[in-house]
């Protein structure tokens, strides 16, 4: 074998070589953190210098969480917010005081917690307290402000405190929290058909994580799907779970098929989106025009979708509802919609922590009594 052949990896070199499983291997590339492509065959291939590029050290340490917690006072905080806007992979929570934002950070680590110092009272407390949580190591904590103003707090927190000075810096902190230095900076390789979120690598290990695709269907989710469709006048909706190559549907209202090609989810243009996405007219809209599902039967015409999140931020899919003619929502309808959605991801979130108990009621079952 010469050189180059060796500088040529598989899937399952890639994951020697990280130190995780095939699967996680094989969503790396597919999720475009690893440069890949396909041989003749259809094996995906990649170069040994993409792969110890992931690598700041001896280990890959994937940041497992898009949540970034947002604690300023009511007048600051909404100018902070908008400019986390422009963060695509940042899942945002934000808080005009400091005691229910420590609740919701006690639930699941966040990626990062940005606190305006200037506006909060008890910042030096607040600082204190999540800087000695040993949970939330790997928590990043954005102090904004002038580093004159704000350096004082600094001692509070331990050292671990990253200045933001220039808050039009504060997205790019935010995104570097979450996604982890050490992955490819640039978004994935996508076709115009197919726009794939930032953080589509961490995207796809959530949904592994979530056990949730190729289950059976569920009374839970079943029930939201018809009552979405039922509420909104529309002959069927969907909860859609996206892999790298399937839309496939947890709960289907309306429709027979399972699932379909990656390519024909119109939930790869919401999966980008903050709030519910409408398509009033799917064959004049440039970028389902061409789509098999409107162009051919079933010729869909009409999409609303709303993302669905899991604990940890990662939009898995979406809730929609889709009609054969040309429709709208108005704006009630549209929260309406956001609303049953929202209990979507809720019902996600009460499988993991449901999940998370019965592992740790196992694990003491297991214990010597």
């Amino acid at each position: 074998m010469d050189t180059a052949e060796k500088d040529i990896l598989t899937t399952t070199d890639v994951a020697k070589i990280l130190g995780v499983s095939v699967r996680t291997a094989q969503l790396l590339i597919e999720g475009g953190s690893i440069p890949s492509w396909k041989t003749p065959g259809g094996h995906r291939r990649v170069f040994r210098s993409d792969v110890l590029a992931l690598m700041p050290g001896e280990a890959l340490a994937l940041p497992v969480s898009a949540r970034v917690i947002v604690i300023a006072g009511p007048d600051a905080l909404p100018g902070l917010t908008a400019r986390l806007a422009h963060a695509p992979s940042c899942f945002i929570d934000a808080y005009p005081e400091p005691f229910s934002a420590l609740l919701n950070i006690g639930g699941r680590s966040p990626a990062a917690v940005v606190i305006d110092a200037g506006s909060l009272p008890m910042a030096a407390d607040l600082l204190r307290a999540l800087a000695s949580d040993s949970a939330l190591s790997q928590t990043a904590i954005l102090l904004v402000g002038p580093k004159a103003q704000t350096a004082a707090f600094a001692a509070a927190a331990g050292g671990r405190v990253g200045f933001v000075e220039d808050l039009d810096t504060l997205a790019q902190a935010a995104e570097t929290a979450v996604r982890g230095p050490a992955l490819v900076p640039a978004a994935p390789e996508a076709s115009p058909s197919v726009p794939l979120p930032a953080n589509e690598a961490q995207r796809l290990l959530a949904l592994e994580r979530s056990g949730l695709v190729d289950t059976p269907p569920e009374d839970a989710f079943d029930k939201l799907t018809w009552l979405a469709a039922q509420t909104l006048g529309m002959p069927i909706s969907l909860i859609t779970l996206l892999t790298p190559t399937r839309q496939w549907f947890k709960s289907r209202h309306g429709l027979d098929m399972a699932d379909t090609p990656r390519s024909w989810a119109f939930c790869n243009h919401t999966i980008l989106e903050r709030r519910c996405m409408v398509s009033e007219d799917l064959s004049a809209d440039p970028r389902f025009a061409d789509n098999p599902a409107v162009a051919e039967a079933p010729h869909f015409r009409f999409y609303a979708g709303c993302p669905v999140v899991d604990p940890d931020g990662f939009t898995l899919g979406s809730l929609c509802v889709i009609d054969t003619k040309p429709r709208t929502l108005d704006a009630t309808q549209q929260a309406i919609l956001t609303n049953l959605a929202s209990l979507v991801s809720d019902e996600i979130k009460l499988r993991v922590t449901d999940g998370r108990l019965r592992r740790a009621m196992d694990v003491l079952d297991r214990k010597p009594r």
